[in-house]
């Protein structure tokens, strides 16, 4: 949410002008990609702010409006209890006090000279990192040893449910570390405490129940899916270091993703594809490329457009899909499936139409993903590869020698089509997605049946009005838009041609 609408309501709250509880309304209604204007003018039309009372709010949404461009305010305004003291923060200035009703705006600079502002501490001797604006609440990691396991349970919802509500992607607690977070891509301690074995242990299995922390302490690594509530999802890894237990913590979007919605180019020509009854369709891309969230995409429009069976496999279930027009069948690896392999199998079994796996990661999955797609199921899959010629021949390498000749021939007949994604930054400090499409036609097909892989650039390069696109050319477009920096494109192409054409 825009951090002037944080100073708002917190300047609001103090002079008295609305309640907390008027200003959540006002935010469950407006969204959370609302800014301080819309923001501001549904307090008015809802009537949370008296007549008499508007010209207060004129002046500290101006107010609200300087502040915000500095970072949110400290604490969080959004909260019901009193804010616990900050740890840690970035240095901020905290605005004046609000104008009465007859006092005109204050005239003064909202933040001091940048000699006076207080420095950050940092969490260790060598890390200089500022903090974020995100502060433990009322968790405090050096009080950890003393809080009773409800109690620090309680506290370690709250602040993953304000990670997630200030747009934060991943928390970590690690031993032997200060916890930190991952804010578009930039990793940024929250707490100058570094936490000991005993206290990460406690944080990363105080959510558990005793059969999962049982798994923990036998695998020595465990993900799961954690749940706090309908809009609360969390994706999490726990693992055990050199230094103790560590856990990441990766939010899960609250509502499910519309593919329209993902910035996709050409997503026509991915809706052509979701067309099909059978066949398979791969999504690919580096860690953190937004993989699960496009195949959630994928799903949320099959379902809303077809009459199917859906089965998905996934590591985690991180996205729920209630069932719309197609009764949704979600499984989870450990919980209630030994593997994908042995989940694919048994699906055969299951009268499917759709079959998405969340990773295509061994032979045994693949060879099952590949013979469904063959027998009358449409089959999403994903895999960790950076270009369509690479996932294809990551695809067939898996197979032995022997096989290789049926294999390439299967996969020529069975490939509907390959989406490869990158998110990539860009100049205003969010990210964009650069996406590669191949669509199978005869061509293709042949070229995976001979094994020529070397020649599926040319084919996406000519086939632009069957949809194809070539990551180089996407990330080109976002460059000569202005979204990313020359930099950026440069670390994303490889062609020395177009490379050449990048400037400043």
């Amino acid at each position: 949410m825009d951090p002037a609408i944080s100073w708002l309501v917190k300047l609001g709250i103090d002079q008295g002008l609305f309640t907390l509880d008027q200003a959540k309304l006002v935010r469950h209604t407006v969204g959370e990609k609302a800014d301080l204007l819309t923001f501001a003018q549904q307090l008015i039309d809802d009537a949370h702010v008296d007549d008499d009372l508007l010209g207060d709010l004129e002046k500290l949404a101006g107010i609200a409006h300087a502040s915000g461009a500095n970072g949110a305010p400290a604490g969080n305004p959004w909260s019901d209890e009193e804010p616990a003291p900050v740890v840690v923060e970035t240095p901020l200035a905290a605005p004046g006090p609000a104008p009465g009703p007859t006092a005109a705006p204050a005239p003064a600079p909202l933040s001091p000279p940048p000699a006076e502002r207080a420095q950050p501490r940092v969490a260790t001797a060598s890390a200089a990192a500022s903090m974020v604006p995100i502060e433990a609440g009322e968790l405090d990691f050096a009080d950890v040893a003393n809080m009773d396991d409800d109690t620090l349970a309680q506290k370690f919802r709250g602040l993953l449910v304000l990670c997630g509500e200030e747009g934060v992607s991943d928390l970590h607690l690690t031993a032997g570390a200060a916890p930190f977070v991952r804010n578009q891509r930039a990793l940024t301690p929250i707490s100058e405490h570094v936490l000991t074995e005993e206290e990460a242990m406690r944080l990363n299995t105080v959510l558990l129940a005793p059969h999962q922390a049982k798994i923990y302490l036998e695998r020595k690594d465990y993900d799961y899916a954690l749940a706090l509530d309908a809009s609360h999802r969390y994706r999490v890894n726990l693992m055990f270091h050199k230094d103790g237990s560590s856990g990441s913590y990766r939010m899960v979007a609250a509502e499910v993703p519309e593919i329209d919605n993902l910035g996709i180019k050409n997503v026509d020509t991915i809706k052509k594809l979701l067309s099909y009854h059978n066949g398979l369709l791969l999504v690919t891309g580096p860690v953190g490329a937004g993989k699960t969230t496009t195949l959630a995409a994928l799903v949320n429009e099959l379902n809303k457009n077809r009459q199917d069976h859906i089965i998905t496999v996934e590591d985690p279930v991180e996205i729920v899909q209630e069932s719309i027009g197609c009764n949704v069948t979600q499984r989870q690896v450990g919980e209630h499936t030994r593997s994908f392999a042995s989940a694919l199998k048994g699906a055969l079994r299951e009268d499917p139409d759709i079959m998405a796996i969340g990773e295509l990661r061994d032979l045994e999955t693949i060879e099952m993903a590949i013979s469904a797609s063959e027998t009358g199921h449409l089959v999403i899959g994903t895999m960790h590869t950076s270009d369509a010629s690479t996932t294809l021949n990551r695809l067939l390498d898996v197979f032995p020698p022997a096989q290789q000749s049926q294999i390439r021939s299967s996969v020529a007949e069975s490939l509907r089509g390959v989406l490869c994604q990158r998110l990539l930054p860009t100049k205003s400090g969010g990210l964009v997605l650069a996406c590669e499409i191949l669509t199978s036609n005869p061509a293709v097909a042949a070229l995976i049946r001979e094994g020529k892989m070397q020649g599926l650039r040319n084919v996406m390069e000519t086939g632009v009005q069957e949809g194809m696109c070539v990551m180089e050319n996407s990330v080109m477009e976002l460059w000569r838009a202005g979204t990313i920096t020359a930099e950026t494109a440069r670390l994303n192409v490889s062609t020395k041609q177009i490379m050449a054409q990048i400037t400043g």
